[in-house]
């Protein structure tokens, strides 16, 4: 969906989903080499929710994500980069709830980079718009997060 926008804008930059199905941010963090091998102008960061799913407490994923800014920062030292917030449920009180609410901001301050503080704003916990797992966004959450994104990608176009 975003790339669509972007083609739709003549912008001359291809998307490359490196996500994989169920990844940590250890996982992000010990396979980001192998993508930093090619040019990249724009670096869009989402890793978080399988940390929280898994128990991997707040500060490693903080740590794990903060190294791959680093690692990114020191191949490309002008790359645009844009974290994507997660959170965990509301349903999940105390104080790991809300470290993890507050990590994204505290990176994408630390790092000085643009942040969509929670992408699954909107969508998360609709029954429409998530598939039967109740955790994946449907296509239709996805058009969702795609409009939430768009604003902010594009000013790093």
């Amino acid at each position: 969906m975003l790339q669509k926008k972007i083609d739709h804008k003549g912008l001359n930059y291809k998307i490359t989903n490196a996500g994989l199905s169920g990844e940590t941010s250890v996982g992000g963090l010990t396979r980001i080499d192998y993508f930093l091998q090619q040019i990249i102008e724009v670096f869009v960061l989402e890793l978080g929710a399988n940390d929280i799913l898994r128990g991997i407490g707040p500060t490693t994923t903080a740590q794990n994500l903060q190294q791959i800014i680093d690692k990114v920062r020191l191949k490309f030292p002008t790359i645009k980069i844009l974290l994507l917030g997660m959170e965990i449920p509301a349903w999940i009180p105390g104080a790991h709830a809300d470290e993890f609410r507050k990590l994204f901001r505290r990176l994408a301050d630390d790092n000085r980079i643009a942040l969509v503080p929670f992408l699954l704003d909107g969508v998360a916990g609709i029954k429409e718009l998530n598939l039967q797992d109740g955790l994946h966004p449907s296509a239709a959450g996805y058009k969702i997060i795609a409009e939430k994104v768009w604003p902010v990608l594009l000013p790093l176009l």
